[in-house]
Parts: C-alpha cells; structure tokens; sequence
C-alpha cells in the first residue's frame, strides 16, 4: 500500500486541440492518444518558471474527437547555404515537404498535486509566469477549475481515464503505452517508462499501489 493520507489539489485542463507525437517512431506522423508525463510536467514547469517539476503527480487524460490534418514542413539546411529562404532547403532538393499531422479533439487533463510542491504549483497556476500548453506550442491549454482534494491508499476504486505503472490493475480494455516520463532540461535526454491506459473509462476495480481522492477516482503518483 502506498503511503497514508496526503493533501492534494485536483487541477482540470481544457485544450480544443492538442497533438502528440510518438517518438518512438521516427520519420513517421504517429500520434499519442494521450499526453505523456513529460509534457505534463512541461506545462507545471511553464505556470512555475522553472526548468523542471521533479514533483510526483497523478494524472488522467482523455479526447473527445480527433483527425488528421496536413502540414507543411520547411527542412532547414545545416551548412547554413540558402540564405534568401532563410536556411530552407530548396524544393528542388528534398525541401518543402506536406505530411499528415493526427491531432485530438476537446482534450481533458486532470492532474493531482500533492504536498507542499502542490500548493506552490497551484499558487503559480493562478498566475502562469509562461503560457499554458499541451504539447506542441501553438496548442494553448485552458485551467478550467482547481479544488483541494484527500488521496486515501485504497485497494478498489473507478479507474476512469487515469494513467497507472504497470501493474496497477488489471482492467482488461487498458492497453499499455511507452511514453516519456520525463526530458532533460538541455532536451538531449529522455526517460522512459511504460503506463497502462484505458481509452474508454473502466468503472471501480481492484487497484494495486493507487490512492483514491474524495469522488472515488484512482490515482496513482508518477514519480520522474
């Protein structure tokens, strides 16, 4: 069982569009079908100020909709040539390229933050000392509402959208997804882990090494 009781805040984000590319396919337009920590902590760390929240928090997300979408991409030259398109690789040599984008539609983040960083965290969301985004930076997140919460440990509770290690249930629809739990401030180093997911909400079902919070919802405290 984790740790007793803990104080938490319960914070809800709104995005109309987001997008998350899978990085573990390079060269390939392969979204996420949620955020991944990182980019959670991404935006924690842009409300703060600072280069990093090392914090553990729990987080559930889900989409209403999505798509696919075309882009165009510009490859920029790396020897510095091509100085009247400002660095742009000429479309005669494999520049300017339309890929297809997959994105979501009316995104919803709830994040839990726990202890005393998550007060200072909820100070900061109040007054964001940079924007708020989801993922890429055009993509603006709303903070729809924060309410003070209880995490109990609990042994049976509604899964919901909420992201888990793996072995923290055994829902059968959850399917596991590899994502980025945290990047490096110079962004040269990612770490990785594995999180069970579930696309469609999973009712109350035994949970292992999870808290519950005050409307019966699972969470589990991701550390970094």
């Amino acid at each position: 069982m984790p740790d007793p009781s803990l104080t938490a805040w319960r914070a809800q984000f709104w995005a109309p569009v987001a997008s998350f590319r899978d990085p573990l396919f390079p060269g390939l337009s392969h979204g996420l079908p949620l955020a991944p920590p990182s980019t959670a902590r991404g935006l924690l760390a842009a409300a703060t100020g600072r280069r990093s929240e090392p914090l553990a928090f729990g987080m559930a997300s889900r989409a209403e909709g999505g798509g696919v979408d075309a882009e165009t991409y510009h490859p920029i030259s790396t020897d510095g040539s091509n100085p009247a398109l400002l660095g742009r690789v000429r479309a005669v040599k494999g520049g300017a390229t339309l890929r297809e984008r997959p994105f979501l539609a009316h995104v919803h983040l709830t994040v839990w933050l726990p202890g005393a960083d998550g007060d200072r965290i909820a100070r900061a969301l109040r007054r964001p000392r940079w924007p708020l985004r989801l993922g890429r930076s055009q993509d603006l997140v709303h903070l729809l509402e924060m309410q003070r919460t209880s995490l109990r440990p609990t042994s049976v509770a509604t899964v919901g959208h909420a992201l888990a290690p793996t072995g923290g249930h055994d829902v059968p629809q959850a399917t596991v997804h590899r994502m980025a739990a945290c990047v490096s401030t110079d962004r040269l180093t990612t770490a990785w882990s594995d999180y069970l997911w579930c696309d469609t909400p999973a009712g109350p079902h035994p949970v292992r090494d999870a808290y519950e919070d005050d409307s019966g919802q699972a969470v589990w405290l991701l550390a970094p």
